[in-house]
């Protein structure tokens, strides 16, 4: 079966690029510096399922975007997490983070209402992550 990204991942963010793993997302939320990873493997959830064989792979991404977004934006903090409580596929959020930010301390989930990206910043933003991407 060919990798099929969930409908609501598709719906709330914008496609970077594909790593040798995972597809690389942008949450379309201007107040955070927020990309999702998503490993493109069919029947992921959790990440115990990863096969061992992509382990390494699925760490060193998770490094590699959480290293460029912290570049990318100066964050004071990286925030990294897999929930998949409303979205059943195993994805994991890598979200910048900032003293002062819309939801500081607290996590961004719940937070405020969403506030979408103007079509050119989210281009700007999307190239910049694709050339740091690429080393």
């Amino acid at each position: 079966m060919a990798f099929h990204l969930h409908e609501r991942l598709a719906a709330d963010t914008y496609t970077v690029q594909d790593l040798a793993l995972c597809r690389v997302l942008l949450m379309n939320d201007s107040r955070f510096p927020w990309t999702i990873l998503v490993p493109r493997r069919t029947g992921l959830r959790d990440f115990h399922e990863v096969a061992r064989a992509d382990k390494p792979t699925f760490h060193a991404e998770l490094d590699l975007v959480s290293d460029v977004l912290k570049r990318l934006s100066g964050a004071h903090k990286m925030n990294v997490a897999a929930l998949g409580n409303m979205v059943p596929q195993l994805h994991v959020h890598v979200i910048a983070r900032f003293e002062g930010d819309a939801a500081w301390p607290k996590p961004v989930w719940g937070q405020g209402e969403t506030v979408p990206y103007e079509p050119a910043r989210a281009g700007e933003l999307i190239e910049s992550l694709r050339k740091d991407l690429r080393g």
